[in-house]
C-alpha cells in the first residue's frame, strides 16, 4: 500500500488505529499535507512496528 492509497482511505484506516492502540492520539494521527511519510513513521515508532510491519498492517484493514 503507497502513500496515496492510505491519503484515500485515512478516515477509516484512522479509526481504526484509534480502536486499536488507544494510546495514540488525534495529534498522532493528523494527516498533514506533504508531511505523510513522516506522521506514518511516527505512528509506526509509536507503535513499535517495521515499516513493513505496519503498511501489512494496514494493508489488511484496508481489504
Amino acid at each position: 500500500m503507497n502513500t496515496t492509497e492510505i491519503k484515500g482511505n485515512w478516515n477509516e484506516l484512522k479509526g481504526k488505529l484509534k480502536q486499536e492502540y488507544a494510546d495514540l492520539t488525534d495529534d498522532d494521527l493528523l494527516l498533514v499535507e506533504g508531511k505523510e511519510e513522516e506522521t506514518l513513521g511516527k505512528i509506526q515508532q509509536k507503535l513499535g512496528k517495521s515499516k513493513d510491519e505496519f503498511h501489512d498492517m494496514i494493508s489488511k484493514w484496508n481489504s
